[in-house]
């Protein structure tokens, strides 16, 4: 049962490292929140990953004729939800100068820290839950995550015993333990790098803590995740 665990872990790992859409995203709005909202986020991916691995683990071969059927509109949904973020994300950024700039006038009055006062301003609107159950749908809509696991569960790739030519036929899946490992370990792989690409996003927005450099973080994050939007509905075509 071991192996199952180590499984997850690499999957995970393949699934999370490249930064896609939805990293893309984290990033960006980790830089112009609290670490507590992007952490959440991060949170948010990890779950999703750790729920597909576990189906993955516990159906195999199944779960890929389930979601093959779909995954056509699945994909067109996905870009579609992360064109509107993109958008969201820009416009709010944008109409945010004006009271950031305000802000900053009436903090240097009062003799405050204008940029602890803009900061704290500009980056109350978004909970910790919300940017959770955000992350949670943005990822959901998107079928090469557990897709991705099922061909491992079910093509005997990291688990040779589980599928793959040598395996009978009549075995599904990994079993309810061997399923339960093989996505604790993708959560665990998940959250981690996540974890770190949030806390890279909070580091940036420190760094470019003032209004145009948040500006400019979000207009880059909107624009990248518009174009990997494309990519994706091109690849749906």
């Amino acid at each position: 049962m071991g192996a199952a665990l180590v499984a997850g872990v690499v999957a995970g790992y393949a699934v999370a490292l490249p930064v896609g859409a939805v990293a893309t995203y984290l990033v960006g709005l980790a830089a112009r929140h609290p670490w507590r909202v992007g952490a959440a986020g991060a949170l948010g991916i990890a779950t999703v990953d750790g729920v597909y691995a576990l189906l993955a683990g516990l159906f195999g071969a199944a779960v890929t004729r389930l979601v093959e059927p779909v995954a056509v509109p699945l994909r067109i949904t996905s870009a579609v939800v992360l064109v509107v973020l993109a958008a969201r994300g820009a416009l709010a950024a944008w109409r945010a100068r004006p009271s950031v700039r305000q802000s900053v006038v009436d903090s240097a009055a009062r003799g405050a820290d204008p940029t602890t006062t803009d900061r704290t301003e500009v980056r109350s609107s978004l909970t910790a839950r919300r940017a959770f159950a955000r992350f949670v749908a943005v990822t959901a809509v998107n079928p090469a995550t557990v897709l991705f696991f099922a061909v491992v569960v079910a093509g005997g790739t990291l688990l040779p015993d589980a599928g793959g030519p040598g395996s009978a036929p009549a075995s599904p899946g990994l079993g309810l333990l061997g399923a339960a490992l093989f996505g604790a370990g993708a959560w665990v792989a998940s959250a981690s790098w996540q974890l770190v690409l949030a806390l890279g996003g909070t580091l940036l927005g420190r760094v470019l803590s003032g209004p145009r450099g948040r500006l400019a973080t979000a207009l880059a994050s909107a624009t990248l995740m518009v174009a990997l939007a494309g990519v994706m509905l091109l690849g749906a075509s």
